[in-house]
């Protein structure tokens, strides 16, 4: 099954693909990408590797993943082709010999432990994705002289919301209790940021920071368990959507296919040094009313559960963190999708690939 065989999800693509950017300036290129399997690293494929058959370009994507095999099952293809490569290379490891040989022009640090349950059963790895595995990916872009750099970064970083503004701007700092397990995340993230000032100032690198909020969508991993995914997850599966808390919770969300056009607004008209929140108002919204529009969707009710101790303990602290999108609009990005557009199209097109795995 592939996702890219249900009509939704490719003319999700197609709108990604086709945008209006100055997508010359990856033709002949060579991207790198971690985390080429998760949420958004394999929509930002799916988006190269479309343009190069539909459209007839030639930018060639270079995927890192824990897993060769996994990489070449989620894109549909039985090894490399002339524009496609897959590595197995942990970015927590030493860079492997091999892939050290392999030029790249754009490198994009996407791999990262992103949903509570990691938060808390793996901690360790959680904050050394953020800081060991970001600084190997700057020493390899460093290495081969990239063009420009993307970190991955989150709405985490701003921590709690004060209370003294209603979004927050690439400027705001909230609120972050360091002495915490749920903190190894946001402050991880946070010193990554550093990190990349560092390698700016001392290697004279290109880079920009996105701060994506929190992202949803088809190419979600079936083991994410962010509440936004475990409603979604209840809505394929046509069952009561369980809220483990009052759900007041007021947070910015983007569809797969916004982050991803975000993304490359960040890649390709992003400034040196730069850090861009990602994230439209048209999606802000509670947990209550999102498990609402979900519960209503599949045609059940909300019920309410408590966490488990573990569950828990990866949850974040923030009541309210919305993003100030004004930065990055002056790109020239926009939103297509608003949180209901985006929730019943995530339903439908993981219910096509639910039936065909289970027919």
């Amino acid at each position: 099954m592939n996702l890219l065989d249900n009509e939704l999800y490719k003319d999700d693509i197609k709108q990604v693909a086709t945008l209006e950017l100055p997508w010359e300036k990856l033709d002949g290129k060579t991207v790198m990408l971690s985390g080429a399997t998760g949420l958004i690293g394999s929509f930002l494929i799916d988006a190269l590797l479309y343009r190069n058959k539909h459209i007839g370009k030639n930018t060639k994507v270079v995927a890192l993943g824990r897993s060769k095999e996994r990489i070449y099952n989620r894109f549909g293809l039985d090894g490399d082709t002339e524009y496609f490569e897959a590595y197995a290379q942990d970015v927590n490891d030493d860079i492997s010999d091999e892939l050290k040989q392999v030029s790249a022009d754009y490198i994009l640090h996407l791999a990262s432990n992103t949903h509570p349950l990691q938060y808390s059963t793996d901690p360790i790895g959680t904050i050394i994705t953020n800081i060991i595995g970001l600084k190997n990916m700057l020493d390899l872009a460093d290495s081969k002289k990239a063009e420009r750099f993307v970190f991955a970064s989150s709405v985490e970083v701003y921590g709690e919301n004060k209370g003294d503004t209603e979004r927050f701007s690439e400027d705001y700092l909230g609120y972050i209790d360091c002495n915490t397990l749920r903190a190894g995340y946001p402050e991880s993230k946070r010193a990554g940021e550093a990190l990349c000032q560092a390698y700016i100032k001392q290697k004279d690198m290109d880079i920009v920071i996105a701060r994506l909020s929190r992202t949803y969508g088809p190419s979600m991993l079936k083991s994410d368990t962010k509440a936004i995914s475990q409603f979604i997850k209840k809505g394929v599966d046509k069952e009561d959507i369980v809220l483990k808390s009052k759900g007041n919770q007021l947070y910015s969300y983007s569809y797969v296919a916004d982050a991803v056009s975000a993304l490359l607004y960040c890649l390709l008209f992003g400034k040196n040094g730069e850090a861009y929140n990602i994230a439209d108002p048209a999606s802000d919204i509670t947990l209550k009313d999102m498990a609402e529009i979900v519960a209503e969707y599949a045609g059940k009710k909300v019920v309410f559960e408590l966490p488990d101790e573990t569950e828990a303990a990866g949850y974040s602290k923030a009541t309210k963190a919305m993003l100030d999108s004004f930065k990055i609009k002056t790109l020239g990005w926009k939103a297509e999708y608003d949180i209901k557009k985006g929730l019943t199209r995530t339903i439908d097109i993981l219910r096509w690939a639910s039936v065909l795995t289970h027919p």
